[in-house]
């Protein structure tokens, strides 16, 4: 890889009631018990997980618990059912109709990458505290996995290779605490950072991105680091970013209340947490409910769609003139170009993300 410079965080999953097996080998060998997680010296650094240290065991369990079918009600969908890894975990439906139930969602499905800095909510509407609790909403959602906890902990049970691995992650036996931990230390190993943006931003190649491209870097970041800003793309907050001027809400996952379903503040009316910049011209369609098939929906959006609300984010109604953002067709064309250089393609094809029961 190309990153020059790493900061790194050790973590070993030795103490308390994390400890792992104390077998002849791993007492002989418990560096294997590491797992060393890397970025780039320009990345933010993470908050440490320390009520669930990430290490090798627990990320490998929870990759293949990622792609088990067995967690859902019918054994026929599994977390990756919505989230496919070339498209950066996301999965190219406007709301995903493949859960056991066959309806269609109320949200879209987001990407998955770089979750070791979201540390301010998960979905949409910042509902989830962490990745550990988040896990059990799409698990047990009738329309998604549909899965009764003692059910799914039970076929884990019966399987001897699943119970050595909750042995050695863990030192206890399958249990629905132990999957949603092992599939947040999957989910947060998950690291999108060699982009041909990055090749730029790291010095290795200085000419990876042309003169387009640099145009069209200025422009987010005159345009958009209000919300995408830093390394990332994302500020992992939540904006009303003028999708909608009413909020009125019958629905019963009150989707389009945005963040103020969980905050009840009229503030958060609308709000949607800003989703990454990086992979974004491979996660079409956009937005928490996929209203915008394309990025062009979106760039048009902005020129010519905002719509004023009282909670339309007071620093995008200073950028606008009229109803949008003033861009020209060339700018436009610049932005797009430089998306295209926060596309990441050996994170898209990364082997160590992909499916382990492909290889068995």
């Amino acid at each position: 890889m190309f990153l020059r410079r790493f900061w790194w965080f050790v973590f070993i999953s030795s103490f308390g009631q994390f400890a792992c097996a104390k077998d002849d080998l791993d007492s002989e060998h418990p560096q294997e018990k590491a797992f060393t997680f890397r970025a780039p010296d320009y990345f933010p650094i993470p908050v440490d997980m320390i009520d669930n240290p990430l290490s090798k065991d627990g990320i490998e369990l929870g990759r293949y618990l990622f792609y088990e079918p067995l967690l859902s009600g019918n054994q026929q969908v599994s977390c990756a059912t919505c989230h496919h890894p070339e498209k950066a975990f996301s999965d190219g439906l406007i709301t995903s109709n493949t859960g056991i139930s066959g309806k269609a969602l109320e949200r879209h499905s987001p990407a998955l990458f770089n979750l070791m800095w979201s540390t301010n909510g998960l979905f949409w509407d910042g509902g989830a505290k962490n990745l550990e609790s988040q896990a059990f909403a799409p698990l047990t959602h009738p329309d998604e996995m549909g899965v009764h906890f003692p059910t799914m902990v039970a076929r884990l049970a019966e399987i001897p290779s699943y119970v050595e691995m909750f042995r050695h992650a863990f030192d206890e036996a399958p249990s629905s605490a132990g999957i949603a931990k092992a599939l947040a230390q999957f989910q947060r190993s998950i690291v999108s950072a060699n982009a041909p943006y990055d090749q730029y931003r790291s010095g290795k190649n200085p000419k990876a991105l042309n003169a387009q491209e640099l145009i069209g870097l200025k422009l987010v970041q005159s345009h958009c680091a209000s919300c995408h800003e830093g390394e990332l793309f994302t500020d992992n907050a939540y904006h009303n970013n003028g999708l909608d001027a009413t909020f009125e809400d019958d629905s019963h996952e009150e989707v389009f209340f945005g963040r103020f379903r969980v905050t009840r503040d009229k503030k958060d009316l609308g709000a949607y947490k800003t989703p990454s910049l990086r992979n974004i011209m491979v996660t079409a369609p956009y937005m928490h409910d996929g209203r915008f098939a394309s990025i062009n929906d979106v760039l048009n959006h902005y020129r010519f769609g905002i719509k004023r609300s009282a909670h339309t984010d007071p620093v995008l109604l200073a950028k606008m003139s009229g109803k949008g953002i003033p861009l020209s067709d060339a700018d436009v064309d610049a932005i797009k170009a430089f998306l295209h250089q926060l596309t990441d393609h050996e994170f898209l094809n990364n082997q160590q993300y992909s499916n382990p029961h492909k290889n068995k």
